[in-house]
């Protein structure tokens, strides 16, 4: 084997690796992104990103920041910087990257490196813009002429893509979480699971992250896992956030006669707890 595909070989096995460890995302088109989330905080100016096509063909995709706006129900879609809200403030004009455009190989890897340069007057808080890895589609191959008296077909190329927010924090930042209207609603047909419902509520200058954590505590019982699901955020400048959390009872456990404790704690920092709440289940 040739030394460069040692070097490729060793660069698919680290990222891949790494990808089990960081919540890789993929996304469509065969596209494995990792990390998918990058805080640039106290020191850290540089950071990585890697991209694997897991797929069997080539594919090249455009490299672009878009700005996104987080809705109560946790969706987002994307606004320009000149119609920002009070309390919106965007990452883009603040990073450097590159390449802007890469063209992968199947089983290759690549590396968009980001640099975070920020100006002395700058205010204080966080900044946040969305790295967007848009599939470019193969160029469409000419009519031939003798299929142009036949008249004209039209042919939609759908266009997919995948996004990580990037979020830069500067000066004094601080946020608190709180957790309320936690409501069980039961299944909707016989053998589905029953759903728990409750806001987050979200206070200060940054966006809170973490896990959500559901446990049952049966009267005289022992406590059980129910739910389970990362990487939800609450972003600014929003205040409150819907959110659910499907419950997978244990063998023999029945959800009755006890409690469900909902704990939301950081990923970021030792998992600390941010919010807690209960609810009494009769």
């Amino acid at each position: 084997m040739k030394r460069s595909s040692l070097n490729v070989a060793a660069a698919l096995a680290s990222a891949l690796a790494l990808a089990a460890t960081a919540n890789a995302q993929s996304g469509p088109r065969d596209l494995l992104v990792t990390p998918t989330r990058i805080v640039f905080e106290g020191r850290l100016r540089a950071a990585e990103v890697t991209l694997v096509n897991t797929g069997s063909a080539t594919a090249t995709y455009r490299i672009s920041f878009v700005n996104l706006r987080m809705n109560e129900a946790g969706g987002t879609r994307e606004i320009e910087t000149a119609g920002a809200e009070p309390g919106e403030l965007f990452a883009d004009s603040l990073i450097r990257y590159s390449p802007r455009q890469v063209t992968l190989e199947p089983k290759m890897v690549q590396t968009v490196r980001l640099q975070v340069r920020l100006p002395a007057d700058l205010p204080a808080g966080e900044y946040r813009s969305h790295l967007l890895f848009r599939a470019v589609p193969a160029a469409a191959l000419p009519a031939k002429s003798s299929d142009l008296s036949k008249g004209f077909s039209v042919e939609l190329t759908p266009i997919y893509g995948i996004s990580i927010p990037v979020i830069v924090r500067h000066g004094e930042t601080s946020a608190a979480a709180t957790l309320s209207a936690l409501d069980l609603v039961p299944p909707a047909e016989a053998g589905a699971p029953p759903t728990l419902h409750f806001r987050i509520g979200r206070t200060g200058n940054r966006s809170v992250y973490g896990n959500f954590t559901a446990t049952f505590v049966p009267a005289g019982g022992q406590p059980s896992v129910v739910g389970i699901v990362k990487g939800v955020a609450l972003y600014t400048p929003n205040s409150v956030r819907s959110a659910e959390l499907v419950l997978r009872m244990p063998p023999g456990v029945s959800l009755e006669n006890g409690r469900l404790h909902l704990a939301y704690t950081k990923q970021e920092k030792g998992n600390e707890t941010l919010a807690e709440a209960d609810l009494i289940v009769r």
